[in-house]
């Protein structure tokens, strides 16, 4: 099984006016958008008990995931592009390297509140 799930989100409804994609149909606590540079990287962490689901809106990353539940877990390495989102469970160490300049939605099974970061976001290395 995959550490990190990805799925090409395709849209739903389209006529002349444009498009409609469905992402996500499960409770969220918490939406963020997320602008990146090229070559910059985000993540290097693992959430406790959240799912995060990221929507690639525009731009390109390399996604580097580790499943911290098994000892023999190996790291897996996905391309992501506009329209993916990246589903990755908990305690999965997950981080981003940007290959484009890049704007995502950041959705969570929890909130994310700055002033207890350490609660939900534990750093992890991948890098």
């Amino acid at each position: 099984m995959p550490n990190e799930t990805v799925k090409k989100i395709s849209p739903e409804f389209e006529d002349e006016r444009g498009a409609i994609a469905n992402i996500l149909e499960e409770p969220i606590s918490h939406v963020a958008i997320i602008s990146s540079k090229k070559g910059s990287i985000r993540g290097n962490h693992y959430h406790p008990d959240q799912i995060q689901y990221e929507y690639l809106i525009s731009g390109s990353y390399e996604s580097v995931s580790k499943d911290l539940r098994g000892k023999d877990s190996k790291e897996e390495k996905n391309v992501i592009g506009p329209g993916d989102l990246v589903i990755t469970p908990p305690m999965v160490a997950h981080a981003m390297r940007f290959l484009k300049d890049s704007v995502m939605l950041n959705l969570t099974t929890g909130k994310r509140e700055s002033h207890n970061l350490s609660e939900h976001t534990k750093k992890y290395k991948l890098i």
